[in-house]
Order: C-alpha cells, then sequence, then structure tokens
C-alpha cells in the first residue's frame, strides 16, 4: 500500500508542474537510422540529437560492437577495481588521453558520473568553485555534493569573474566551464581564462562534452580548436554524442588519473562501461583520426543551416552544431515544437529547470548525417513557425 503523504506530495508537485507547462513525459521512439525514425505512429526527421557524427549507425562502430560482444560479453560484471577494467577499457583510456592531449584518462558510466565524482572529490567544504552560470547540471550536483562554497558568473563574462576572484577565498579554488555550452550552442573562451586560472592558482575544469569529436582538428575538442595547450587542465566528457556510445570520461595529469581511482565514489563504486560500448566508443575515436569525411559533412550542415536561419533573421553564430531559437514562455515553445512536429520535424521544447525562466526555446541540432535537403526543407517548415509566432 502506498504511503498517502507520499502520493499526495508527488502528484501535486505533477500538478503544479503541468499548470506551468513544464510537466515531462516519456515518448518512445523507434530509431531507423542516425536522425530518423518513428513517434506516435510518425516518420520523423530528428534535429534534437547529439549524434553528432551519425556514428552510431556506421558499420565499422557496428561491427566493432558485435566483435566485442561476442568477445568480451555483454556486460563488464563488476567495478573497475575488482574485476570490470579489461584490456578494452585500457586501450580507451589511453586513447582518450591521446586525443585529448593529456597523460592519463579515467572512464565513467556516464558523462553526469564523470562530472559529479570529479568535482565532488577535489573541492571540499573550505573550498571555493567559480563556475559559469550555464553550466550542465551534473557540475553543480558535484559542487553540491562536495559542500564547498559555489560562486557562478555572467556566462562568459570574464571582467566578472575577476571581480569575484578579488572577494572569495579558499583553501583551494576551482574554476568550471564547458567548452560548448550544451543550451546556447557557443564555446567558453578558453586561453582568457586558462591564462585567468595559471594568474590565480585556480584549478580549471573543462567539461568538452559537445566539443568532443565536433570541433578542432580532427575533433579533438573545444581547447585544441581555440589552440589552448592541456597542460594542468582536467577535461571532462562523453561518449554518447560523437563518439557513438554511452560513458563519460576525466582526462588530465596522471596523479589526477591515480587520484580520482582511490577517491571518486562515482567511479568505485559503479559497475564499469560494457566492453560493446567500449568498443563503440574506440571505433569512433579511430573513424575520427583516420577518417575526415564525417567532420567534413558535419561542418557543411553547419554552415547551410546557420545561412538559413539568419536569412529567417534568427540570430546564430553557426561555431557549433548546436542552435537555440529562444522564444521566451513555455507556452511559445511548446507550440512551436509542435508545429513542427506536425510536419514531420522533431525539435523538443526545452524549458526550465534546463534554461533559465523566461528563456524558453527550440533546440536545434545538425548532424553530419542530415542531407542538405532535409536541413532546407527545415528552414522552410521554421519560416511558417517563426511568421506564425512572430518571433
Amino acid at each position: 500500500m502506498v504511503n498517502n503523504y507520499m502520493e499526495k506530495f508527488w502528484e501535486d508537485i505533477l500538478k503544479e508542474r503541468e499548470s506551468r507547462n513544464l510537466k515531462r513525459t516519456l515518448r518512445r521512439f523507434i530509431p531507423l537510422g542516425p536522425t530518423r525514425g518513428f513517434m506516435g505512429g510518425k516518420n520523423i526527421l530528428l534535429f534534437c540529437t547529439n549524434n553528432y557524427l551519425g556514428l552510431t549507425h556506421h558499420p565499422k562502430v557496428i561491427s566493432a560492437v558485435l566483435e566485442a560482444a561476442q568477445k568480451w560479453g555483454t556486460g563488464a560484471g563488476s567495478s573497475p577495481l575488482i574485476s570490470g577494467y579489461t584490456q578494452l577499457h585500457e586501450e580507451l583510456c589511453e586513447g582518450l588521453a591521446r586525443f585529448k592531449g593529456t597523460e592519463a584518462a579515467l572512464l565513467f558510466p556516464s558523462g553526469y558520473g564523470a562530472n559529479v565524482g570529479l568535482i565532488s572529490s577535489l573541492a571540499g567544504p573550505e573550498d571555493v568553485v567559480f563556475a559559469d552560470r550555464l553550466i550542465h547540471a551534473s557540475l553543480l550536483d558535484g559542487v553540491r555534493l562536495s559542500g564547498a562554497k559555489l560562486v557562478r558568473f555572467r556566462h562568459n563574462d570574464i571582467d566578472h569573474l575577476e571581480k569575484l576572484l578579488t572577494h572569495h577565498k579558499g583553501r583551494r579554488r576551482l574554476l568550471v566551464t564547458e567548452g560548448v555550452f550544451s543550451m546556447e550552442g557557443d564555446c567558453a573562451p578558453l586561453a582568457q581564462l586558462a591564462a585567468l586560472a595559471r594568474e590565480k592558482d585556480l584549478l580549471l575544469v573543462v567539461d568538452d562534452a559537445h566539443g568532443t569529436g565536433v570541433l578542432g582538428p580532427q575533433g579533438r575538442g573545444t581547447l585544441a580548436d581555440q589552440k589552448v595547450e592541456p597542460a594542468g587542465i582536467v577535461i571532462t566528457g562523453t561518449l554518447s554524442k560523437a563518439l557513438a556510445s554511452v560513458g563519460g570520461f576525466v582526462a588530465g595529469d596522471r596523479n589526477l588519473i591515480s587520484f580520482l581511482v582511490n577517491k571518486s565514489r562515482s567511479f568505485i563504486f559503479s559497475t564499469s562501461p560494457p566492453p560493446p560500448a567500449v568498443a563503440a566508443a574506440l571505433a569512433a575515436l579511430k573513424l575520427l583520426e583516420e577518417d575526415p569525411l564525417p567532420l567534413r559533412l558535419l561542418r557543411a550542415n553547419m554552415d547551410l543551416l546557420a545561412r538559413g536561419l539568419r536569412d529567417l533573421g534568427l540570430p546564430c553564430t553557426g561555431e557549433t552544431p548546436i542552435f537555440p531559437i529562444i522564444l521566451g514562455s513555455e507556452e511559445s515553445a511548446l507550440k512551436a515544437s509542435s508545429l513542427l512536429y506536425d510536419q514531420g520535424f522533431y525539435v523538443p521544447a526545452i524549458r526550465p529547470p534546463t534554461v533559465p525562466p523566461g528563456t524558453c526555446r527550440l533546440r536545434i541540432s545538425v548532424s553530419a548525417s542530415h542531407s542538405p535537403e532535409e536541413i532546407k526543407d527545415l528552414l522552410k517548415s521554421l519560416k511558417g513557425v517563426v511568421r506564425e509566432l512572430k518571433c
């Protein structure tokens, strides 16, 4: 029997969320490829996926997964400190470190787990974490778990950060940002942040989940794109976006990785990523290093979509595959998403708490697997949505 008080509690929360157009529901999706599938009985084209290179369906990635499942089984079976650290896991750690230009790397079950495990291990109640106001929830949760003092600076505002640094002291101080901001589609000024971190003795942490496999030479990430040396910087990321798999990682100095092996609870007390998932990410990394075509296609599609959005009078930088269209209210974002869905495009409405109140939006993301014709079709539909909503 369900506790009546608890049942009323969660029912009240759901009703309140629904009244504010903030309730979320699961929608079953049947994939037909990296950007297309069935949803609600409709053949839908995705312009919301983080599968930026479309490698989830690449023959070489699929072949690597099948081979790994045959050889290593479907699951790791234990945590990495017991028997879950196989030759495949070691190869991927070495590959990620090489790819990111760091001494070492460590795998986690998810990007969320990597961020929570890193921050909560590095900081404590006597420390201060300076964080861009728009960092991902996983980084914020890591700070909360650490007990450190959280000081948030205005998005990409170096002047504001410098002022805050003079007022907040601590035993240790961390500076946390994203390489590519997942809801804004813009990049952090990493050269300036790295210089400031060196000057003020801060440890810089860069979550490069949306830059890895997308920006820089061979997709090596935001630091490589901005020509910032990674020495002394801690990089986190995920395997679930451009790398076509699932899991997370931390890359940095060898001593840091050894520290996390001994200290990070989300690493120590979690089962290792499944060998087939590890093999998928290894195959994706190899493709990035050997085949320039996926990146060329992605960047051509980014340029095409950016030009089309500007022609519609919608502001965008086009520096990443993420294109936010800010609509303001929950109602406007939901209506725009519904109008596009009716025309065969899935672009969910992004609402609080994912984004700040008053900044609800469509978050359009483009993939190397989209054809130019599909992008042009989306732009035609967006033109009608813009007209109807008077954006």
